[in-house]
């Protein structure tokens, strides 16, 4: 929970948002996922509105969320 928390805030600083939502999830797999979800509004926690990006864009953001990494 340490890493997903300096995670967190790096994501926090590299996408505009509100805050981060935290989702621990497990059931698809034998092991846990941490999911953490920049969010504006609760309704961004729901799952329902998907955000489609290039191969591109993904790449271009976790190298922005990398760079807030201490």
């Amino acid at each position: 929970m340490e890493f997903s928390r300096s995670v967190a805030i790096a994501l926090e600083k590299a996408v505009p948002c509100k805050r981060v939502g935290v989702s621990v999830i497990g059931l698809e797999v034998p092991h846990v996922h941490v999911h953490l979800i920049p969010l504006n509004t609760m309704e961004d926690a729901r799952f329902v509105n998907k955000v489609k990006l290039e191969k591109e864009e993904f790449e271009a953001i976790a190298k922005r969320i990398s760079s807030f990494l201490e």
